[in-house]
């Protein structure tokens, strides 16, 4: 991507944004990750920007960062209220609702299972592409990604073919 360091901030920020709160599961955390990876881009922006494809190295710089994080909460509580039906809400409600249900599924998986899984669904990468993000084999990813399915369906208890 050619240009500046802040035209590519404008367009891609708000994205990688996304991809770090579905990594984290909290905006506060995702808002810093994003920061501290944005910062080290800055620095090396020249080098980078010259590369054919400069977002998946970015990509690959905010995983690999949430992956070695090692910040921690002040508490480790998380919150565990269900939540109430949607069925008297609006299509927009449900979504939101859906969307809550997702994240707070994801928060309980292990980073490293949350990131398989945040990349193959929400980026929509190959097992190849997630490998070469994380620096580990395809084969690697299916497990991570088969172990963390199967912590979502013992979690929610659903069966093999509800997820």
């Amino acid at each position: 991507m050619e240009g500046s360091f802040e035209e590519y901030v404008q367009a891609r920020g708000p994205a990688l944004l996304r991809l770090a709160f579905l990594l984290c599961s909290d905006r506060h955390l995702a808002e810093d990750l994003t920061q501290d990876v944005l910062i080290r881009v800055y620095r090396q922006w020249r080098r980078i920007s010259g590369l054919g494809h400069p977002d998946a190295y970015v990509k690959r710089m905010l995983v690999n960062e949430h992956l070695s994080w090692r910040r921690r909460r002040s508490n480790g509580e998380l919150p565990t209220a269900e939540m109430s039906s949607p069925a008297e809400q609006g299509d927009a409600a449900d979504t939101v609702v859906r969307r809550h249900a997702a994240v707070h599924l994801l928060a309980g998986l292990p980073k490293r299972q949350r990131a398989v899984l945040v990349l193959r669904f929400y980026e929509d990468l190959t097992d190849q592409q997630i490998a070469e993000v994380l620096r580990c084999s395809p084969a690697t990813v299916r497990s991570q990604a088969s172990r963390a399915l199967a912590t979502l369906r013992t979690s929610r208890g659903l069966t093999r073919q509800d997820v």
